[in-house]
């Protein structure tokens, strides 16, 4: 088969050639065929075949009848591999071609990178060297706005060299000037110009001439008034004839410094009085060279109209108020708070400090030390002087008024303080430093700090408690020392310690108030309180003006005392440290126990303890109304024991051994005031039983064996008790008014007080029943006398372990109303009562026998009967 001719490459295949040759023509194609997106391999191949299936040009069909001929096929597929072949190695050149393109300019791109990355690099070197060159001033002024601040600093730092080379030839042509012709007119020329500056100027090279004087000319420097140091005399050499015309230098200096330094006083002065702080401020940076600036702080200071005022150097008097210095020497009035005067000055205080921090502040470079000073000013010398001139007036009146206005003080400058260091001063609106808190608590406790030494304060409010205590028990204590001259029994001599301890109490107060040594004012408060008159002695008034009265204990006064003490422990609270708290209360509850519980409550209870004593040998009815006191003596007790435990022991809870020692101090106190009260309770007692018993033993002989005619028809005298029965229960419901007086009502003390003094009674009434012959009717008497006995004992609300006891009785005034055959039944069954087994045991009828043998019909067949069964 003919190839195709090599002319262009027909366009893709559509199945039917346009034209068709005499001799058949295979398909042409080329590379572009195959590289068009719509390419289908099964369409392709479908057009090469479609050549050989002959078709007739007439009706367009394919003839069936004619045979298939695969020769053209062939020839086409054959045309086909050919050209593929042909066009696959013309793909391979191609290919080749461009990958060796491709090669190369892969080599060419990274040839370029690296060639533009070196650029790079040395552009950015160059930059650095630029930037580094410009930054160092090498050479390089290329940028303009850089370039004029790099001249102007050079300007700058040259003519900062010039200025220095300038200063250095003025201070040689100063130090040449002071070293040969012994002037500094340089100096005096610039000090006397009336610029501030130049004065400022001129100090500073007065300085720096000084350091110079002192490493050029040490000879100055070696000298003291003519003395030889080290071959010098006045500064000169005697050995050495060059410098016998050298001029001391140092003395010219000083001098020159302290004419300045006047000046530049002078000049601060002035910029004060014009508000000038940048000009206050330069003048004090210079000053403090001079001494620390210490003259310029204490001009400063000096001239605040806060010290220039008169009534500020505490030359004005204290206020004159009689009415609140009575108040505060008054114990039972409210203090009236700090004295008017100071509390003025330390308003000011507070009002020029905060006005005069700014100023110090913009002035001072060292601000705090001229705050300081200020402070420390203001304190240590108007408030001091204020404070003190408060104080001696206070303790002139009374040591009640010098603690109160101590407190007072303390409290209103403590509150000064904390207002001045919240406002801040020279940090306002901050709060201050702590330099600055410092000094503040440190004045504050300098000003106290005389008041606290050791144990000043608690020594005094123990001689003002001391003081108002034996004012308020003056009385009380002059009656009982007369009331008992001596002892005269052993529990008397017992008590003599307390005794002496009343006597020397009331000796030493009565000396005191009539010293010549005591304050009018303090004498006339203390006189007062012991309700003395104000004309005459205190001795003459104890030996007249008291009664019975006074010597009766009274809550309202205990109440008194307690508050008083209670002031002083609020007051110590708030004046001594914490440490020494524990130790001012175990001298505050000494104080208490000595003159509450010894002087007062111990001495009631000994004179009610002498009372009941002295009633168990008298004649008469005995007189218990000294129980009438007892229950005030009890009342104090709780009320003492009740500020013991609530307010002195917690506050030494601190200290375990203190505490411990202020209990048992305590317990001791009033357990020996118990037994006393125990004692009294049981003497009364006792003396209630010796009068039931001597009004028992008048009993008449008749009262239970009544004639026939006394008794009569109608029977009256049976209707009514007998006059000892009447006297009994009529005494012994005073003594239980008069102990329910004296113990709470419902207190278990009055129940077995009451127990035990009916229990007596009890046994006394079946002894006193065993002496009476009774007849039939006067077993009605003895009952209805029993009966009222028990209905005075039901009355008490005893306890129902007594109600035995009463039982008993009744039994008793039944054996002498009843038959002998009830009697032999009664006895027969036994009786349960209060035998001599005690309360609630079955009665031996043996114990019975007195009684029974007592009725007027014991010799009687019935009743001896019984007492034979007995």
């Amino acid at each position: 088969m003919a190839r195709s001719s090599e002319g262009p490459l027909s366009p893709p295949l559509s199945g039917n050639y346009a034209s068709r040759s005499l001799f058949p023509q295979g398909p042409t194609f080329s590379l572009d065929t195959f590289s068009k997106r719509d390419f289908n391999v099964k369409d392709f191949i479908e057009s090469l075949s479609d050549s050989a299936v002959p078709i007739n040009r007439k009706s367009g069909q394919s003839t069936q009848n004619q045979a298939f001929d695969p020769r053209p096929l062939i020839r086409s597929l054959e045309q086909v591999l050919t050209r593929s072949s042909e066009l696959s190695g013309e793909l391979e050149a191609r290919e080749t071609e461009l990958s060796a393109a491709a090669r190369r300019a892969e080599a060419q791109h990274s040839s370029n990178i690296g060639s533009l990355g070196s650029k790079l690099d040395h552009a950015i070197d160059d930059f650095r060297k630029l930037d580094n060159s410009l930054d160092d001033q090498a050479s390089d002024y290329s940028s303009g706005g850089n370039t004029a601040v790099k001249i102007g600093s050079k300007l700058e730092e040259l003519d900062r060299q010039r200025i220095r080379a300038q200063d250095a030839k003025f201070l040689i042509q100063c130090w040449l000037e002071v070293s040969d012709r012994g002037q500094l007119y340089l100096l005096e020329d610039m000090r006397n110009q009336a610029s501030g500056e130049r004065k400022i100027r001129a100090a500073q090279i007065a300085r720096q001439l000084l350091k110079i004087s002192q490493r050029l000319d040490p000879a100055s420097w070696a000298q003291s008034n003519g003395t030889k140091h080290a071959g010098f005399t006045n500064g000169i050499n005697g050995e050495d004839s060059i410098s016998e015309h050298r001029h001391n230098t140092r003395e010219i200096i000083e001098k020159f410094r302290e004419t300045l330094e006047k000046d530049l006083l002078a000049q601060f002065d002035v910029f004060y009085r014009r508000q000038d702080f940048d000009g206050m401020r330069e003048c004090s940076d210079v000053l403090e060279d001079f001494s620390g600036g210490a003259s310029v702080i204490a001009a400063f200071v000096n001239q605040h109209p806060f010290f220039i005022e008169r009534d500020r150097l505490g030359t004005k008097e204290l206020a004159d108020d009689p009415d609140a210095w009575e108040r505060i020497a008054d114990p039972d009035a409210e203090p009236p708070g700090i004295e008017a005067s100071l509390q003025s000055l330390l308003d000011d205080v507070k009002i020029s400090a905060q006005d005069e921090s700014p100023t110090i502040r913009k002035s001072f470079s060292y601000y705090e030390i001229v705050l300081t000073k200020f402070l420390q000013r203001m304190f240590q010398q108007s408030v001091q002087q204020r404070l003190e001139m408060v104080l001696e007036r206070a303790s002139i009146i009374s040591n009640l008024a010098f603690l109160r206005s101590l407190q007072s003080s303390r409290g209103y400058m403590i509150k000064l303080v904390d207002d001045l260091k919240s406002h801040g001063l020279t940090e306002h609106p901050e709060h201050v430093s702590s330099q600055t808190a410092l000094v503040l608590d440190q004045q504050l406790d300098d000003l106290f700090v005389p008041y606290f030494v050791g144990s000043s304060y608690i020594e005094r409010e123990k001689r003002m408690l001391e003081e108002l205590y034996s004012s308020l028990l003056f009385k009380f204590t002059v009656y009982h020392s007369q009331r008992r001259r001596g002892p005269t029994t052993f529990l008397a001599s017992l008590a003599k310690s307390a005794s002496e301890k009343l006597s020397s109490a009331k000796e030493a107060y009565v000396e005191r108030l009539d010293s010549s040594d005591l304050a009018p004012q303090q004498k006339a408060m203390l006189m007062r309180v012991a309700g003395l008159k104000g004309g005459e002695t205190a001795r003459k008034q104890m030996e007249t003006e008291v009664s019975e009265q006074d010597g009766l204990l009274d809550i309202a006064v205990a109440k008194r005392m307690l508050r008083w003490l209670a002031e002083a422990v609020g007051r110590g609270l708030d004046l001594s440290s914490g440490n020494e708290t524990p130790k001012d209360m175990v001298a505050l509850l000494d104080l208490l126990l000595n003159h509450m519980g010894v002087l007062y409550v111990e001495v009631a209870l000994d004179a009610a303890n002498d009372a009941a004593t002295a009633q168990e040998s008298t004649r008469n009815e005995s007189d218990l109304t000294y129980l009438e006191n007892l229950n005030a003596a009890i009342t104090i007790m709780h009320l003492m024991a009740t500020f013991i435990n609530t307010v002195l022991i917690p506050l030494a809870a601190a200290n375990t051994l203190v505490r411990r020692d202020m209990e048992r101090s305590t317990n001791q106190a009033l357990t020996q005031m118990e037994d006393k009260v125990n004692s009294i309770m049981q003497k009364t007692i006792d003396v209630a039983i010796v009068w039931v018993g001597k009004l028992l033993s008048g009993q008449k002989k008749t009262d239970y064996k009544p004639k026939e005619d006394a008794v009569g028809g109608s029977g009256t005298l049976l209707e009514l008790n007998t006059s000892t029965c009447v006297a009994v229960t009529n005494f012994l419901q005073r003594v239980q008014n008069l102990a329910v007086l004296a113990l709470s009502p419902q207190s278990r003390s009055l129940m077995m007080f009451l127990i035990e003094l009916a229990a007596n009674v009890r046994s006394q009434l079946l002894e006193h029943y065993k002496k009476f012959a009774v007849s039939a009717t006067g077993g009605l008497m003895v009952t209805k006398d029993i009966s009222k006995y028990n209905d005075l004992f039901r009355s008490w609300n005893l306890d129902e372990s007594f109600k035995p006891s009463l039982e008993a009785l009744t039994e008793i005034g039944n054996i002498f109303v009843i038959s002998p055959e009830a009697l032999r039944e009664r006895l027969g069954s036994g009786t349960r009562g209060n035998g001599p087994g005690g309360v609630g045991v079955v009665w031996d009828r043996g114990d019975l026998r007195p009684y029974v043998l007592r009725r007027e019909d014991a010799g009687s067949v019935g009743v001896q009967s019984v007492l034979g069964a007995l």
